[in-house]
């Protein structure tokens, strides 16, 4: 029996505005043993259930909260054979220079199934002069999937695109609460810096940013593409989706809340691998 549980097959790479590429689906893939997650705080569920903690039972990939219906509980109802093999390797504060040692650990783990969501911290510094470059970005993705590829063969991959910072500042800017979290903690500073301004160069400095994240969910879907058919994106599902205050944590009003790691997990699964169903 085959569970159904990707979007439709595409006939080739297609480059989609700012967030990522599909490749043409390959077989039906059995479900994996061993799942990693890997990137950044959102993949660890920060303050989606407290202050300034990270959150591993709510991470849209490995996380096992009911509520959030991650990767890792609707693959383990599946097959039981994944049952508590549900890693978390990302790491708060994670940009791609670290994406390589969270690489190297899921290969010593034997992780035949990683999802990598990351980059959302190569944009949100303190100055547009201090995000990483694209091409860096690029060959740091490169590299660590080279050697997920020489660790682990046949190892699948889930690449969700970052989230459209512009529109969490577009979200949040008319909320007091919202903007004081941003000011008073300094956070994602080349996004959300002045949010009620209007002034042209804080206009522009955001469109920027957002280009800049666009940028690296292009090459993060060609670098999908050149891994081969045991990668996947999202399509760019998750730097699209039209969230709302309600998809984000209360706490910094930053990381996703439960209901938007539930998202998360939707929007990638659903555009991920077909899997096959054993029973």
């Amino acid at each position: 029996m085959i569970a159904r549980l990707g979007s439709a097959s595409l006939a080739a790479v297609v480059v989609l505005s700012g967030s990522g590429t599909g490749a043409a689906r390959a077989a039906v893939q059995p479900v994996p043993e061993i799942m990693a997650a890997l990137g950044d705080s959102i993949s660890t569920g920060f303050n989606a259930c407290g202050w300034y903690v990270s959150c591993a039972s709510r991470s849209w990939s490995s996380g096992d909260h009911r509520e959030v219906s991650s990767h890792y509980l609707r693959l383990s109802h599946l097959s039981g054979t994944l049952h508590k093999h549900n890693l978390n390797f990302a790491a708060p504060g994670s940009t791609s220079a670290d994406l390589l040692g969270q690489v190297k650990k899921a290969v010593a783990a034997k992780a035949d199934y990683v999802t990598i969501l990351i980059g959302a911290q190569d944009a949100c510094v303190r100055t547009e002069q201090a995000m990483t470059p694209v091409s860096t970005y690029r060959a740091r993705l490169d590299r660590a999937l080279g050697e997920l590829r020489a660790g682990m063969p046949d190892a699948r991959v889930l690449f969700a695109s970052i989230p459209d910072l512009r529109r969490l500042w577009r979200v949040g800017k008319d909320n007091p609460l919202a903007r004081s979290f941003w000011t008073l903690g300094r956070i994602c500073q080349t996004m959300l810096a002045r949010p009620k301004s209007v002034k042209r160069a804080d206009k522009e400095r955001r469109s920027r940013v957002r280009e800049r994240v666009m940028a690296y969910n292009r090459e993060a879907a060609r670098a999908c593409a050149a891994y081969g058919p045991a990668c996947r994106t999202d399509g760019g599902a998750v730097f699209s989706f039209p969230f709302t205050l309600d998809h984000v944590s209360r706490w910094d009003y930053f990381h996703p809340s439960t209901a938007g790691q539930r998202v998360l997990a939707e929007q990638t699964f659903e555009r991920g691998f077909d899997w096959l169903d054993p029973r």
